[in-house]
């Protein structure tokens, strides 16, 4: 899995016009879902996003997770994570898991974080969506399971 967790101020997402996720203080969690993720990588994956320090303390250091200042989460899928522009102009998606898996694990993961966090916000699988957001920092780091 691949995730692009950006630190926001707020973010939303919007289908057909319907603002259908919003959040205020918190990360927008661009998610990516490979050929041979399961389960196991979904929790790795979440584990690793739920205990990062990268929430400003008073002194504004990154000294705090998102649960110790009560941040809110957006996940959206985004299966263009695993874009291959090594050859020619035009990307490849072959690593990019297939629609049925992919999907299973972004609710799965989506769970993960509803179960540890109270609430998630998210996207729709699959859907045309315009996403906004204000980064805070700016503050984005991407991550890759293969890598964790």
């Amino acid at each position: 899995m691949k995730a692009v967790v950006q630190r926001v101020a707020s973010a939303s997402v919007v289908v057909e016009e319907k603002t259908i996720g919003s959040i205020g203080q918190g990360y927008l969690i661009l998610l990516g879902v490979g050929e041979g993720d399961t389960r196991e990588t979904a929790q790795k994956l979440w584990a690793k996003i739920r205990d990062l320090r990268i929430m400003p303390d008073d002194a504004g250091k990154t000294n705090r997770s998102l649960a110790d200042v009560l941040g809110e989460v957006l996940v959206v899928s985004q299966f263009t994570l695993y874009a291959d522009c090594r050859h020619g102009r035009r990307p490849s998606f072959t690593a990019a898991g297939a629609p049925g898996l992919a999907n299973e694990l972004y609710e799965y993961f989506c769970e993960l974080v509803r179960a540890d966090m109270g609430d998630v916000q998210t996207g729709s699988f699959g859907a045309d969506m315009s996403v906004s957001l204000v980064n805070d920092g700016p503050f984005t780091i991407v991550l890759d399971t293969d890598e964790l």
